[in-house]
């Protein structure tokens, strides 16, 4: 009995604690997934294609004897225009990353994040400078979209979209050079400017073959059967190849369709992104400019960035990763005049600022993610009320807000009832002293009478 009595005054041992971990892993179709590893793997071809490029490259320079040349002009070279244009170029970034932003902010529930979007914009620069005719960056945006929350659907309408308008800015970019120094072309070389103007007009054309895949679906889900039951029917066109179109052209049309009208609604939108479009390309135009002042050469700016502009579309022209053997030739023809000896160490470091570096910089940026979960949309409203509020006065909308200002805050109900409060107490306070001031008298009467008393019975 001793023994059950101790078991049973010794406390129960508590429950083991284990440490309980959630994961909450976004879904990805294997279809994306498969099509970012197959990027990867273009994007491994491609290293092996520049690497034999850039010892060609070398090669050239050994046997032209511009050896010499290339190595002093690099000596003289002045830093800090350099490191200028690296700063120009990672406002390209940027300002890429803000077109984004402007083109999922309306949504109050897409679950896309900051960190999500500078992953995406990454994708883009990395895959499209090394992939044949930029043909891996959709993909791998894509991936990282749905990775981030978005629907499949969603995410490829909204990929879709942001490339009409950075093509689109592209056209627009390329006009407006034009108009201003299309005189400066044709004095220079000629008749070679119709070059240009065929790179301007074959932009135009797909821009306009984009814009029709938006506004007129149907139409073009008829031609695109037809051209698919075309090639299959005469073996061109293999099934499974067939069967993979035949469900972009059916289903995805129509979901791009959907989602540019649905943006192209929203016209201040559309206008504030394009504008971030046309200042992210600028960026990307303006190289050369940075590049010539290195050199301690005159640069007029104008000149430099619409030539630019045509090098680019000249560079997009050429279905090759990076555009390789259409930048050599564009930037030797269009910067010739420019650059004089220091054409071939101008191109060099061009080259490096604009492909190069932007592959080093995009390659770790691409597996940023976003863990609040919480929409642009919502912080931007939660922020703008702060500021709001800052700038009335009216505090951040916390209760603590005061407090931590240092001030005292006071609601007009509770001074109210404060007063009311103080004036009763008041009024309580004024009876207690009336009592005891005639409670005193009272004693000191009876105390008067009692003395009287003792007197008289003393005489007697």
């Amino acid at each position: 009995m001793a023994e059950e009595q101790d078991t049973q005054k010794k406390p129960k041992a508590a429950p083991k604690k284990v440490a309980l971990k959630v994961s909450a892993v976004r879904s990805v179709s294997p279809a994306d997934n498969a099509a970012d590893k197959k990027s990867m793997g273009q994007v491994r071809k491609t290293v092996v294609f520049l690497g034999f490029v850039a010892v060609a490259y070398a090669l050239y320079l050994v046997f032209t004897g511009q050896v010499d040349e290339f190595v002093t002009s690099l000596a003289g070279v002045d830093m800090s225009w350099i490191v200028a244009g690296v700063v120009c170029f990672l406002f390209y970034y940027v300002f890429g990353i803000l077109a984004y932003v402007l083109s999922v902010a309306a949504d109050p529930d897409c679950p896309v994040g900051i960190r999500d979007l500078m992953s995406v914009e990454a994708s883009g620069v990395f895959f499209m400078r090394l992939t044949p005719n930029s043909a891996g960056a959709p993909p791998a945006q894509i991936f990282r979209l749905t990775r981030a929350g978005m629907s499949a659907g969603a995410a490829s309408a909204l990929n879709f979209t942001r490339t009409i308008i950075y093509e689109t800015g592209e056209g627009v970019f390329a006009a407006i050079m034009l108009l201003f120094c299309g005189s400066y072309f044709y004095e220079t070389f000629g008749d070679v400017t119709l070059v240009g103007l065929f790179l301007f007009g074959f932009k135009v054309v797909q821009v306009a073959g984009f814009v029709a895949l938006c506004l007129l679906p149907k139409p073009v889900m008829a031609v695109g059967n037809w051209a698919l039951r075309f090639a299959n029917r005469r073996k061109w066109l293999k099934d499974d190849k067939y069967e993979k179109y035949y469900d972009v052209v059916n289903t995805q049309v129509m979901e791009f369709s959907r989602a540019f009208k649905r943006a192209a609604v929203n016209v201040p939108e559309m206008l504030a992104t394009m504008g971030v479009t046309l200042l992210q390309l600028g960026c990307m135009y303006a190289l050369p400019y940075f590049v010539l002042r290195s050199f301690g050469e005159p640069a007029d700016f104008m000149i430099c960035l619409a030539s630019g502009s045509m090098l680019e579309l000249l560079v997009n022209a050429v279905p090759l990763p990076g555009g390789a053997g259409g930048a050599e030739v564009g930037f030797a023809y269009l910067f010739k005049g420019m650059y004089g000896i220091h054409l071939t160490a101008g191109f060099v470091i061009w080259r490096a600022i604009e492909y190069l570096l932007p592959v080093i910089i995009a390659a770790p940026c691409m597996g940023l993610r976003s863990t609040s979960g919480e929409s642009i949309n919502r912080r931007v409203k939660r922020v703008w009320k702060r500021v709001r509020g800052f700038v009335s006065g009216r505090g951040t909308g916390s209760k603590k807000a005061g407090g931590a200002r240092g001030g005292v805050t006071v609601k007009p109900g509770a001074k109210k009832k404060a007063v009311i409060a103080g004036s009763k107490k008041a009024a309580g306070g004024s009876d207690v002293e009336a009592r005891i001031a005639a409670g005193k008298a009272a004693a000191a009467a009876k105390k008067a009478e009692a003395e009287k008393a003792a007197e008289a019975a003393g005489e007697k």
